[in-house]
């Protein structure tokens, strides 16, 4: 199957967090030469909101249950079985969850991720600290330009890069998502919060912000991942300033005052942006490329995780990899397929939540009455199964 060695690399994953690993990981067996890129130096942070969802560690038991199973061993504290949520009019519900969960700091996360591919894909070659300034798809292969060293070429290039994607940029020369379908978002590390629980991840609604939360989720060692994400358009259309009002929230919202007296805040408060999922379609492959992942914009939009579907996606597109090199098929048209899978397989759910997400966004009041409902015998499940 692989080529003859005309070329550095038969595929070249860029970015080694979720996706890129997940990829690296579904092409152990395959015989290929590949190459793993990332312009960091793992163990590595990545601002997230460090909650690890039960359908990431699913996916990779498709792979290797060995593979869930050592991640599983992560987990600092309790599994994550049961949620709560608190409506805009503090009245709140307590949601279990069918595959437990956990958190984990994305820094400890992703390094261990990589691990697994050091180990059980071992021929594969890790180039950290090697950032991509360009890339050019040519006739037979692709052409990559690091910021430093000299240049890598390939078949095939799958970009794993996240939000601000180089290889997207690069190859799909597109105008950016509308804000109506990006989040921006800010997290802090504290400690010292009352109330908490090791094994409950709390998400804290607002008559103002519906479209966005604010979450605490712990994260081990008696520290909480603490933070407020919002839809992008909402943010410019109200001049919020996130971290600002992440501080008021602790401070003012009746579910969280008091909770913070004598919290400590460990560290910054720093930004991050997600493209969100579910919206209008747009390719993620061409010829000789794939998108996963975040560049992909496979972020939940209701519940705003995202590691999941990056673990998906990259196991896809490594399927997608094999098959282009067994029939030597590189183009445009046999690379929809891997569109067609990943819409139907991920993006389907994130179209359902995006939708459901628009509507509630003006409906506090909904919010409200779906909280109350949850609580009458037999609708519990109903409400649980509507968001997801």
């Amino acid at each position: 199957m692989p080529t003859p060695p005309t070329f550095d690399y038969d595929v070249a994953i860029i970015g080694a967090g979720p996706a890129g690993a997940a990829c690296a990981l579904g092409l152990r067996h395959s015989g290929l030469r590949v190459a793993l890129l990332d312009k960091s130096q793992f163990p590595r942070d990545k601002v997230c909101g460090d909650a690890i969802p039960g359908h990431a560690l699913k996916a990779l038991r498709q792979l290797d249950p060995t593979f869930a199973d050592s991640l599983w061993q992560l987990q600092p504290l309790d599994a994550v079985r049961q949620s709560k949520l608190v409506a805009p009019n503090g009245d709140s519900l307590v949601l279990q969850w069918k595959l437990p969960s956990f958190n984990c700091p994305r820094e400890t996360f992703d390094d261990a991720l990589l691990a697994l591919v050091r180990t059980h894909a071992p021929a594969t070659t890790i180039l950290e600290n090697t950032s991509l300034k360009g890339l050019q798809i040519e006739l037979d292969h692709v052409r990559l330009q690091p910021t430093q060293g000299p240049e890598i070429t390939c078949q095939l290039v799958i970009g794993c890069d996240g939000a601000n994607s180089v290889v997207s940029r690069k190859l799909l020369p597109e105008p950016r998502l509308a804000r109506a379908h990006h989040c921006v978002g800010v997290r802090a590390y504290f400690e010292n919060i009352a109330g908490a629980e090791s094994g409950t991840t709390e998400f804290f609604l607002t008559r103002d912000y519906l479209a966005g939360y604010c979450w605490l989720f712990p994260v081990g060692q008696g520290r909480y991942n603490v933070g407020l994400g919002m839809l992008a358009e909402v943010v410019a259309e109200h001049k919020v300033d996130l971290k600002e009002t992440l501080q008021r929230l602790l401070t003012t919202h009746p579910a969280l005052a008091g909770r913070f007296a004598e919290a400590r805040q460990l560290g910054p408060t720093v930004g991050f942006g997600l493209p969100l999922g579910g919206g209008r379609v747009r390719p993620i492959s061409g010829e000789r490329f794939m998108l996963c992942g975040d560049a992909a914009s496979l972020i939940d939009p209701l519940q705003g995780h995202g590691i999941d579907t990056a673990i998906q996606s990259g196991m896809l597109a490594a399927v997608q990899a094999t098959a282009c090199f067994t029939k030597q098929d590189f183009n445009a048209g046999h690379m929809a397929s891997y569109d067609a899978q990943v819409a139907e397989k991920i993006g389907k759910k994130l179209a359902k939540s995006y939708r459901l997400m628009r509507f509630l966004s003006t409906k506090p009041w909904l919010v409200n009455a779906a909280v109350r409902l949850a609580r009458v015998p037999g609708l519990k499940p109903w409400v649980q199964k509507a968001i997801g």
